[in-house]
């Protein structure tokens, strides 16, 4: 039993070195050498703990989506007006789009996945599993917002999520590109949520 959860840790000790290298040099810098360097462990347990360079940035990106999710629901666990729909899908959303100083590293990260997933349909299928999951949860707020009435029961609360996370994803980019300030897209967003709310 020890040895299973040893294993389990070196798997995420690899997954952050990952997230790492990819937060500070893009998705080329992953290099079995440089994540066993980044991770302080051997190339042999590297190669140990995953068969192939995908496994590994299958794993991280799996790794980078379960706490984006986990964040998400913080963040409305943490609301303290739990009543108000507009300030948990301000929060969420806020929240999704990685722009507080803590979640920089965490935008590059998930970036250089969404850029390299045209080259891996398993990736690729992680991050529409991700976008789905996050999908479910705004359209769960939109109507949890229309049952308190906030927002007007006649909207569709699935095309708004699309439109809402659109735009949430897009921030990210301007962001990090120097467009948008964190406080502009929050901004933003605000305005965004603001829209739907009566």
């Amino acid at each position: 039993m020890p040895r299973q959860v040893d294993y389990e840790e070196r798997r995420l000790r690899i997954a952050e070195a990952v997230c790492a290298l990819i937060a500070r040099s893009g998705m080329e810098a992953v290099s079995l050498r440089d994540v066993a360097a980044e991770a302080d462990v051997s190339m042999g347990a590297v190669q140990r703990c995953f068969r192939t360079k995908e496994d590994m940035l299958l794993f991280a990106l799996e790794h980078i989506s379960q706490h984006v999710s986990e964040r998400a629901d913080q963040r409305i666990a943490a609301t303290s007006t739990p009543h108000a729909a507009s300030t948990l899908l301000s929060h969420t959303l806020a929240e999704l789009a990685l722009l507080d100083e803590e979640s920089r590293a965490r935008a590059h990260v998930w970036l250089a996945f969404v850029s390299h997933a045209p080259a891996s349909e398993r990736l690729a299928a992680v991050l529409r599993e991700t976008y789905g999951k996050l999908h479910d949860l705004v359209v769960w707020l939109i109507r949890y917002g229309q049952d308190t009435q906030e927002i007007p029961p006649h909207l569709d609360a699935a095309q708004e999520a699309h439109t809402l996370l659109a735009v949430a994803d897009g921030l990210t980019m301007h962001v990090l590109a120097g467009h948008h300030s964190a406080e502009t897209a929050s901004a933003v967003l605000q305005r965004h949520v603001d829209r739907l709310v009566r």
